[in-house]
């Protein structure tokens, strides 16, 4: 099918649609009906949500994670009349993420569950929108490996660092030689200001209260404790191969300016926006050029003050104690990055059960990260069993500490 142009339409799955994330990018989708298509849509276990989106988006494929799930998704679209395949299980996701009909993906599947996908979807050559940060920070210098080998355009879709790449060259061989240092802004979310003494009296509800931005409870919390910027800075390191040293992160309460690149000659690039994730979103959709998105422009009359805080300054370091972590795993062997990225799942999901505290869930990275020592991975085996045996010790580290 060709769009307005005389253009073959793109063709989209997005891994993950009932998220945050792929619920953003098909609000996107929509404004553009002449360019894209819904190609596949998948999700884990929100059967009523995806089926509203087989019904608006008609996609050829639907994924479900599990088959009692699946299984009911594909009796509710027989019920509908719907022609949209069904399909259910890992495999399947991996399956629609790399068919050969399929042009663009979004991958937006949180956590380590994501990355047979992604990497299905880098060796297939597609144009790989990452919105999941384990693909970089459990796979690494493989998953970079596996891009490379199928040919396919690795597009950061995180604010942060979909800021980095709108403010670098379009030429990638020239950043070695250009970046002095990456600057990752944070907002510092909800507890910024509030007394890490405290910290223990946190529920999971007052920790997925952000002030600015609206996501999923996992990453909310991660936002709550930094441990995203901890993952960051590491995929900052991959996606741009920086050295770590070159990477600092700065808070910026106002989360306008997502993310800076300061080069050799010291002058500053940015990139300026509402707290929105279409902005990203449809940035890497159209790239290289630019379409609109649905988001609401900034209004620079409106605004007050633009301020910094540096991690040194206002106890910080003590109400952060995670963002620390993500040099010490860069300059430890390889696979240290998994065996954290696994921990901190355990912790987060414990702390969100009510099983630990919200000051806790640095313990259980701490203690995990101590117990388990890997072995270079080199393989997706390697990388799965890695991170089942970080999560087992992550989890023995909740049973211990269990409220």
């Amino acid at each position: 099918m060709l769009d307005s142009t005389g253009l073959k339409k793109q063709r989209v799955a997005i891994l993950g649609s009932t998220g945050s994330i792929g619920v953003s990018t098909l609000e996107v989708l929509s404004l553009h009906p002449d360019r894209f298509e819904v190609f596949a849509l998948t999700a884990a276990t929100q059967v009523d949500k995806l089926l509203r989106q087989c019904v608006q988006f008609r996609p050829t494929f639907a994924v479900m994670a599990s088959s009692v799930h699946g299984q009911e998704l594909a009796h509710q679209c027989q019920a509908l009349g719907l022609s949209t395949q069904v399909l259910w299980g890992p495999d399947a996701i991996t399956e629609v993420a790399r068919h050969e009909q399929v042009d663009v993906v979004m991958a937006a599947i949180v956590g380590a569950a994501g990355l047979a996908s992604c990497l299905g979807a880098a060796r297939a050559g597609k144009r790989l929108l990452l919105a999941n940060k384990e693909a970089l920070v459990v796979g690494g210098d493989y998953f970079l490996q596996a891009v490379a080998a199928g040919g396919a355009k690795l597009l950061p879709i995180d604010s942060e660092h979909s800021a980095v790449f709108q403010s670098l060259p379009e030429d990638a061989t020239s950043w070695a030689t250009q970046i002095d240092k990456i600057i990752l802004t944070a907002s510092g979310g909800p507890f910024r200001q509030r007394d890490p003494a405290s910290f223990g009296d946190i529920t999971p509800d007052q920790a997925c209260a952000h002030p600015n931005w609206v996501m999923g409870r996992k990453i909310s919390v991660d936002s709550a404790t930094m441990m995203n910027k901890t993952l960051e800075v590491i995929e900052a390191r991959y996606l741009f191969g920086v050295a770590p040293g070159q990477i600092e992160v700065v808070i910026h309460p106002q989360s306008v300016i997502h993310s800076m690149v300061q080069y050799r000659d010291h002058s500053v690039m940015a990139q300026l926006g509402t707290p929105d994730m279409k902005v990203p979103i449809a940035y890497g959709l159209s790239w290289p050029k630019r379409m609109t998105s649905g988001a609401s422009a900034l209004d620079f009359r409106a605004m007050t003050d633009l301020t910094f805080e540096s991690l040194d300054a206002h106890g910080h370091g003590q109400r952060f104690p995670g963002l620390a972590l993500a040099w010490v795993v860069l300059a430890a062997p390889a696979g240290t990055t998994a065996v954290l990225n696994a921990a901190n799942e355990i912790a987060v999901a414990a702390f969100l059960a009510g099983q630990i505290r919200f000051d806790q869930m640095h313990v259980v990275n701490l203690e995990t990260l101590s117990k388990v020592q890997p072995a270079p991975p080199g393989s997706l085996e390697d990388l799965l069993a890695l991170d089942a045996q970080s999560r087992d010790a992550a989890a023995r580290v909740v049973t211990r500490l269990a409220v």
